[in-house]
C-alpha cells in the first residue's frame, strides 16, 4: 500500500534527528518532483535552442506572462495545502475532504477564466515586455496553444498540493517524472519531425507541453479521488461559500506575492530586453540552469508547509517552530553546495545551450552570482513556506512587494542599464532582493511574529452521517 506520511504514520517525534528524518521522508519526493520539473524545463529550452535565440526568448516572455497565471493557480494550491494539513492535524477528516473539492472548483474557475484572457489578450500581454517583432511572432504562437488551454495547470498545481497536504508528496513526483518523460520524447519528435510527423518547431514544443500536462492532470485527479481521507464526495461539489471565503481569504496574500512578483518581474524583464536579444536569450538560458538549485528549496519548503500546517492544526505551536527552524538550517546546507556547483561550472552548462562566447559568458557570469546568494535564497523559500503553514500568508506578500520593487527592480535598472553592467547587474540585483527579504524573514520568525493563527481548530466531535468506518478508522491510525 502507499506511504503517506500523515495518513500511516505517527507525527510525535520527540528529538531533532526525529524530526528531521520526517523532514526528509516529506520532502525527498517533493525535491525529486521539482527535479523532473526542473528537468522539463531544462529540456524545453535545450530543444528550442536548437531552432534560435530568437526561439528561446519567445518561450520565455511566453513563461514570463504565464507566471501570473501560475501565480493564482499556486495560491489557490497553497490555500488548500495549508487547510488540508490543518484540518487532519485536528482531526477534521470531512473538512479536508470537502475544502479539497471546493479547491478543485476554484481552480476550474480560474482556469477558464486564464485561458480566455489568452484567446483574446494573447499578442496585446506579450507586446508589454517590448520585444522585437520576430520574437513576438513566435511568442504569440506558443501563448496562445500553451496558455488557452490553462485549466491543466490549473488543476495539475490544486491537485498536486491537495495530495501534498494530505503528507502524499510521492504520487505528485511520480506523476511529474512520467509526464516529463512524454514532454521529452514528444518534444524531440513534434519539434524536429519523426517518421510521418512533420518537423513543427516552436509550435511542436508548445503542443508537447500541453498534451504531458493533460496526462499529468489526469492522473492527480484519479489518486486525489483515490485518496481515502479525500476520496470525493458527489455533495461536496456543490458550491459552499464558507470553504470558498476560507480558501480566497488565504490564498489571495498568496496570489498576491506572486502576482507582485510577477508584475516586478515583467518590469525588469524590460531592462533585460533592452540589453538585446542575446542578452536576455542568456538570461533565459541561466535561469534554467539555475532553477536546479530551487529543487531542494522547494522541496523542503514543501515538507516545511505540510508540517507546519499540520503541528499548527494540531495545537503544537512550539512543534511546529522546531520543524519551521530545522527544515532551513538543513536547506541551508544542501543549497549552499548547490551554489558552489553553479559557480564553478555554470560556464560548462553555458555550452550546451548556444556556441556564441559572448553569450557564454554571460550566462557563465549569472550562475556565478547566483551561487553566491544560494543560501540566501534557500532561507528565503524555505522559512515563507513555514510563515504560509502558519496561516501566515500576508506578510510573504508584503515583503515581496517591497523587495521586488523597492529593492529588485529599482537595482536591475540602477546596476544593469544606468552603470552599464549588463546582465551581471541584472543578476547582482536579484541576488541582493533574495538576501534582503531572507534576513527580513529570520528576524520577524525570530521574534515570534510568524503564525497567523493561535488556536488550533476543535476536532470534529462528529463526522458526516455519510462517513464511512473505514475513514474513521484510517484517520484514528494518524495521530
Amino acid at each position: 500500500m502507499k506511504e503517506n506520511l500523515l495518513v500511516d504514520q505517527p507525527l510525535q517525534p520527540k528529538t531533532d534527528k526525529e524530526r528531521l528524518k520526517v523532514i526528509v521522508v516529506l520532502a525527498i519526493p517533493a525535491v525529486i518532483e521539482n527535479f523532473f520539473q526542473t528537468l522539463l524545463g531544462f529540456v524545453d529550452t535545450y530543444f528550442v535552442s536548437q531552432i534560435s535565440l530568437a526561439a528561446v526568448s519567445a518561450v520565455g516572455i511566453t513563461n514570463a506572462v504565464l507566471a501570473i497565471y501560475f501565480a493564482l493557480f499556486m495560491a489557490i494550491g497553497v490555500a488548500a495545502n495549508v487547510r488540508i494539513a490543518n484540518f487532519l492535524g485536528a482531526n477534521q477528516p470531512e473538512k479536508a475532504r470537502h475544502i479539497s473539492q471546493q479547491s478543485i472548483i476554484l481552480a476550474i474557475l480560474f482556469g477558464v477564466l486564464t485561458g480566455l484572457a489568452t484567446w483574446f489578450f494573447a499578442e496585446p500581454l506579450l507586446r508589454l515586455m517590448g520585444i522585437e517583432e520576430e520574437v513576438l511572432e513566435l511568442g504569440s504562437l506558443y501563448f496562445r496553444i500553451v496558455g488557452i488551454p490553462s485549466i491543466i495547470m490549473s488543476l495539475m498545481f490544486v491537485m498536486s498540493a491537495i495530495l501534498r497536504g494530505a503528507g502524499d508528496t510521492k504520487t505528485p513526483m511520480m506523476i511529474s517524472i512520467v509526464i516529463n518523460g512524454i514532454n521529452a520524447v514528444l518534444d524531440y519528435v513534434l519539434i524536429f519531425g519523426f517518421l510521418f510527423i512533420p518537423e513543427l518547431g516552436i509550435v511542436g514544443a508548445a503542443i508537447a507541453t500541453v498534451i504531458s500536462r493533460l496526462i499529468g492532470s489526469l492522473a492527480l485527479f484519479y489518486y486525489v479521488n483515490k485518496e481515502k481521507v479525500l476520496a470525493f464526495r458527489k455533495d461536496y461539489w456543490h458550491l459552499d461559500k464558507s470553504h470558498l471565503m476560507e480558501l480566497s481569504t488565504l490564498g489571495a496574500p498568496a496570489a498576491g506575492e506572486r502576482l507582485v512578483m510577477r508584475a516586478g518581474q515583467i518590469v525588469y524583464f524590460g531592462f533585460v530586453v533592452a540589453l538585446g536579444t542575446n542578452a536576455f536569450a542568456a538570461h533565459q538560458i541561466a535561469g534554467n540552469v539555475e532553477v536546479f538549485s530551487y529543487m531542494i528549496g522547494y522541496g523542503f519548503a514543501t515538507a516545511a508547509t505540510i508540517l507546519v500546517g499540520q503541528q499548527i492544526g494540531a495545537g503544537n505551536l512550539a512543534e511546529a517552530r522546531k520543524y519551521a527552524k530545522l527544515s532551513t538550517q538543513v536547506t541551508v546546507v544542501f543549497m549552499t553546495l548547490l551554489g558552489a556547483v553553479l559557480f564553478f561550472f555554470g560556464d560548462w552548462a553555458a555550452s550546451f545551450f548556444t556556441e556564441d562566447p559572448e553569450v557564454i559568458s554571460d550566462i557563465g557570469n549569472a550562475l556565478k552570482i547566483s551561487g553566491v546568494f544560494q543560501p540566501f535564497l534557500a532561507v528565503l523559500m524555505v522559512l515563507t513556506g513555514a510563515f504560509q503553514g502558519a496561516n501566515n500568508t500576508k506578510f510573504p506578500m508584503y515583503l515581496t512587494a517591497f523587495g521586488m520593487w523597492a529593492v529588485r527592480t529599482l537595482l536591475v535598472y540602477l546596476l544593469g542599464i544606468q552603470l552599464g553592467w549588463g546582465l551581471a547587474g541584472v543578476w547582482i540585483a536579484i541576488g541582493i532582493d533574495i538576501a534582503f527579504r531572507a534576513v527580513v524573514l529570520v528576524i520577524q520568525f525570530s521574534r515570534g511574529r510568524w503564525m497567523a493563527l493561535e488556536k488550533a481548530p476543535e476536532p470534529e466531535a462528529q463526522c458526516h452521517p455519510q462517513t464511512t468506518k473505514e475513514n474513521m478508522s484510517t484517520n484514528a491510525n494518524n495521530y
